[in-house]
């Protein structure tokens, strides 16, 4: 299983960027069965948030739900936060909606995590991966 963070589903839908093509070739993978991906509900709702920043709260939603659709969402729990506390603290360059995520993978021994994000890096018990990386495509099943 693997986790995506924000920046991919972010990066897949928006306009012309470096990483537009391979998040969205993720997202395929994932739709094709060649890959299993997964998320948090709060990764669809800071995903909501973003989007709704430069389109309208019609299409984030709409956009959202859409993702919801495509994944079994991960629970997270409060040994999540916790875990994902400990690592806040722990790594001074990951966020805190980070740390919980990078926990969340971690719990769930997750084949990697999927993110833009370059903190995710700081934790050496988590295999991160770029999207922009010639690691994704190690991922897939073929």
């Amino acid at each position: 299983m693997i986790v995506l963070d924000t920046t991919v589903l972010v990066y897949a839908v928006g306009s012309e960027h470096p990483l537009r093509d391979p998040c969205r070739r993720l997202l395929t993978w994932h739709g094709e069965g060649r890959i299993e991906a997964t998320t948090t509900v709060d990764v669809i709702q800071e995903f909501a948030h973003i989007r709704s920043r430069r389109r309208s709260r019609t299409d984030a939603v709409a956009v959202a739900r859409n993702y919801a659709a495509a994944f079994s969402l991960i629970v997270t729990t409060p040994d999540d936060l916790e875990h994902g506390l400990a690592l806040f603290e722990r790594h001074p360059a990951l966020g805190a909606f980070d740390a919980v995520l990078a926990a969340v993978a971690i719990e769930r021994d997750a084949e990697a995590l999927i993110s833009a994000d370059q903190a995710f890096a700081s934790v050496p018990q988590l295999r991160w991966v770029d999207p922009a990386s010639p690691a994704l495509r190690g991922l897939v099943r073929d």
